[in-house]
């Protein structure tokens, strides 16, 4: 049961996903999460250097889509300057969302990552479709009211997780 909860890699920025690493593993696609994991929760609009990174994946052919269970008008505007595909309440971690961007992106599950700051939405949603997941830190120490429960869940799965020697990127 607890390995439904067990990221593939851990990063510490969004940013340090590299679409050349990726690339080089077969990947084709690369779904994200949005708050906390692109930006703080609270910030409405994407920094530029988050618009060259999106750049950086679609000149190297593979696709970007962001998956969010925040509302259209959030998710919309600030994907907007980077043109990114967005899904809007996702109702991550249930995997119908999942499959609809593997659909929107022609891929596989074994052609996806999805990156993202939560264990209990990304992480699971994206294991439940045999998807590499990469668990992000998260941008910022506050969350948004809906997010705080999950956090408290999500630091006992680790702990759980760290007694048994699961936890690669704390070596």
């Amino acid at each position: 049961m607890l390995k439904k909860f067990l990221p593939d890699e851990h990063v510490e920025n969004i940013m340090d996903i590299q679409p050349e690493e990726l690339k080089k593993r077969g990947i084709r696609g690369l779904v994200t999460d949005l708050d906390n994991t692109l930006v703080a929760w609270n910030e409405a609009h994407m920094i530029p250097e988050l618009v060259k990174w999106f750049a950086s994946f679609k000149k190297a052919g593979i696709s970007v889509m962001i998956l969010s269970n925040n509302n259209e008008r959030r998710v919309r505007t600030f994907s907007e300057p980077a043109q990114v595909p967005y899904i809007f309440r996702a109702r991550k971690p249930l995997s119908r969302a999942f499959r609809r961007a593997m659909e929107e992106m022609h891929l596989r599950e074994d052609e996806l990552v999805v990156a993202g700051d939560q264990i209990m939405t990304d992480v699971w949603g994206g294991n439940r479709i045999g998807a590499h997941t990469i668990l992000v830190a998260p941008v910022t120490s506050s969350d948004g009211w809906a997010t705080k429960f999950s956090r408290r869940m999500e630091r006992f799965i680790l702990s759980l997780m760290r007694r048994r020697g699961w936890l690669k990127w704390e070596d």
